[in-house]
């Protein structure tokens, strides 16, 4: 009998403890969600009525407030004098892309179109200031088209193409 009672004590404490160490979301929200478009994707919550800062040697962060994620690329410019433009339109597309170089000599300039998976769908070697790049017999998808010089990547371009 007094193992019976004290099992249920100590299980009566333990529970106890567990409820009060543990914390949860303490905003209720009405609606949230996730879209994504064309232009990228967005996430969303609605009705939160709080938040808490907290700061610390690397930083600060919001507390149930949605964060953003951004990604910086560093680094020196080794060749200001350099000035090379690239620029791909349409994009998306449905039927081809042209790529337009300014302010770089043609010599060695290459492109290769790529699937996600990696494989080569097509290679050129670019000689004039407008290159036109069909794509009209791709299926629709996301594609990396890459600009080389001397065997080096000068530029690479997300593709998506459209039915």
């Amino acid at each position: 009998m007094k193992k019976q009672k004290l099992l249920k004590i100590t299980f009566i404490c333990f529970i106890s403890f567990i409820l009060c160490s543990a914390s949860a979301q303490q905003a209720t929200l009405s609606s949230g969600g996730n879209n994504t478009g064309t232009g990228g994707t967005v996430s969303y919550s609605i009705g939160q009525v709080s938040y808490s800062n907290v700061n610390g040697t690397n930083g600060s962060v919001n507390q149930g407030v949605q964060q953003p994620f951004e990604i910086f690329t560093l680094g020196k410019d080794d060749f200001p004098e350099i000035q090379l433009l690239m620029t791909v339109y349409p994009n998306p597309t449905k039927s081809s892309i042209n790529l337009n170089i300014q302010n770089y000599s043609f010599e060695n300039l290459n492109y290769q179109l790529f699937d996600l998976n990696g494989r080569q769908i097509q290679s050129q070697k670019i000689s004039n200031k407008d290159t036109h790049i069909s794509m009209e017999n791709l299926a629709s998808a996301i594609y990396l088209l890459n600009v080389t010089a001397h065997h080096k990547i000068l530029k690479t371009f997300k593709i998506i193409k459209n039915n």
